[in-house]
C-alpha cells in the first residue's frame, strides 16, 4: 500500500487537487513514518520527499507574491482612484474648503461667495425670493443696478443680520447666513440661472472669509473683514457690497480659469504632434470652433467684466473704493488676470498657426487640382492633334 502511495506521488502533478493530496500525504508521513515504514523505505524514497518539499516551498512563495501583488494593486487604486473619473485641480480661490476650516470663534461670522451661472435674471429672482420669506433691501444706490440685496431672519449668529448679494453676472455672496438657508437659496437660484455651471465646480471654486464687528475703521486685516460697530445699517450694507463685489469677481475668475485649463488640455497634444512631424487630426471646422471658444473667453475676461478697471460705482465713494481695492489685492485678482491673458495669448498663437496650416493645405490642394485640370486639357489637345 505504501509503495502505491509513493508511486502516485512520484507521478507529474498536473492538477491543483493533486498538489493538495501530495501535501496532505507529506504531512501524514511526517507523523506516522516510524510506525508504518522502515528506514530502508524512507531512504529509497528520499528523492520523492525532497520533490514534495520543493513543490510546497514553491506553492508558499507563489501565495506570498500573489498577496503582495494584490496589496500593491489595492494601494494604487486607493491613491489614483478609478480611471476616467473626473477630478478637479487645486482650487484658485483663497479659502475654498469649508470642511478643513477650524471652528469659528464666538464673535467671528462667515462670508461665503459662489459663482453658479453666467447670469441671473434678477427681476424674477426677486419675486421668487420674496415669496419664500426673504426681504428686499431697497435702500440701496440706484447706480448699483447689477445687484440684488436681500435680507433674511435666519442669521447664523446673533451679532449681525443675515444679508445676501446677488450679482447679475452670476455670483452670490452670503453674509452670516445659516447653512440650511444657503441650500434653500441655491435651489431657488436654479430656476433663474442662465447657462448654469457644474454643481461640483461651483462648490469647489468658492471664497470664504470670516468677519467681525468691533472698534476702528472698517478694513481687511489678516484675511478677516473688520466692521466699525458705530456705523449705521445702510453704511454697513454699502461696505459689505464693496467686499462682496471683489469676492464675486474672484469666484467668477476662478470659473474662467477652469475653462481655460480645459481648453489648454484639449490642445496640449498639438505642439508635440507638430514637433514629431505627425499629422494633426483637426478639421477646419474644429479649428474654428477652438478659435470661437478662445475669443469668447477673452471677451468675458477683458470686455464684459470689471476685472481690468474699477467699477464706476466707486468713483465718488473713495472709502468704499479702498475696501474694494484692498480685497482685490488680497485675492490676487490682478495677477491672476495677467496670467490668464498670457495663457490666452499663447493659445491664440497656436490656433492661428493651425488655421494658417489648414489654409496652406487647402491652397495646395487647389493648386494641384488646377495642375491636374491643365494636364488633362493638354492631353485632350494632343489627342485631337495626333488623331
Amino acid at each position: 500500500m505504501s509503495l502505491k502511495i509513493f508511486w502516485r506521488l512520484h507521478q507529474p502533478l498536473k492538477r491543483t487537487q493533486a498538489y493538495g493530496f501530495a501535501f496532505r500525504t507529506l504531512d501524514g508521513l511526517n507523523s506516522v513514518t516510524a510506525n508504518r515504514f522502515n528506514c530502508k523505505t524512507l531512504a529509497s524514497n528520499a528523492s520523492t520527499l525532497n520533490l514534495l518539499r520543493d513543490w510546497r516551498n514553491c506553492h508558499a512563495s507563489l501565495q506570498m507574491r500573489l498577496q503582495s501583488t494584490t496589496t500593491a494593486t489595492k494601494s494604487v487604486l486607493k491613491q489614483g482612484g478609478i480611471k476616467g473619473k473626473r477630478t478637479f485641480k487645486g482650487p484658485r480661490t483663497k479659502q475654498p474648503s469649508r470642511t478643513n476650516q477650524p471652528s469659528l470663534e464666538e464673535d467671528l461670522m462667515q462670508c461665503i461667495a459662489y459663482s453658479t451661472a453666467d447670469q441671473y435674471h434678477l427681476p424674477t429672482l426677486c419675486h421668487d425670493l420674496i415669496a419664500h420669506g426673504f426681504v428686499e433691501i431697497k435702500e440701496f444706490p440706484r447706480d448699483a443696478s447689477n445687484v440684488l440685496v436681500m435680507g433674511t431672519e435666519n442669521a447664523a449668529k446673533p451679532y449681525d443680520s443675515g444679508t445676501i448679494f446677488f450679482f447679475r453676472e452670476g455670483s452670490v455672496v452670503f453674509w452670516n447666513t445659516e447653512e440650511k438657508t444657503i441650500k434653500t437659496v441655491m435651489r431657488i437660484l436654479e430656476q433663474h440661472e442662465i447657462q448654469p455651471y457644474e454643481v461640483a465646480l461651483v462648490h469647489w471654486e468658492n471664497e470664504e472669509i470670516n468677519y467681525t464687528v468691533g472698534e476702528g475703521n472698517s478694513k481687511l486685516h489678516r484675511g478677516i473683514f473688520l466692521f466699525n460697530e458705530e456705523l449705521d445699517y445702510d453704511q454697513v450694507v454699502l461696505e459689505k457690497f464693496a467686499f462682496s463685489n471683489a469676492l464675486s469677481l474672484s469666484v467668477k475668475l476662478a470659473i474662467w480659469e477652469v475653462s481655460l485649463d480645459n481648453f489648454v488640455e484639449s490642445i496640449q497634444s498639438i505642439p508635440e504632434m507638430l514637433k514629431s512631424g505627425q499629422r494633426v487630426k483637426l478639421s477646419r471646422a474644429e479649428v474654428m470652433q477652438k478659435i470661437g471658444e478662445l475669443f469668447s473667453l477673452r471677451h468675458c475676461i477683458n470686455l464684459s467684466s470689471d476685472l481690468l478697471i474699477t467699477p464706476d460705482f466707486y468713483w465718488d465713494r473713495e472709502d468704499l473704493e479702498q475696501l474694494y481695492d484692498k480685497t482685490c489685492q488680497f485675492l490676487n485678482i490682478n495677477r491672476r488676470v495677467k496670467v490668464m491673458n498670457e495663457k490666452l495669448q499663447h493659445c491664440t498663437e497656436l490656433t492661428d498657426l493651425m488655421r494658417n496650416h489648414l489654409s496652406e493645405k487647402h491652397s495646395l490642394r487647389l493648386e494641384w487640382m488646377i495642375v491636374i485640370l491643365i494636364t488633362i486639357e493638354v492631353m485632350f489637345e494632343l489627342a485631337r492633334v495626333i488623331f
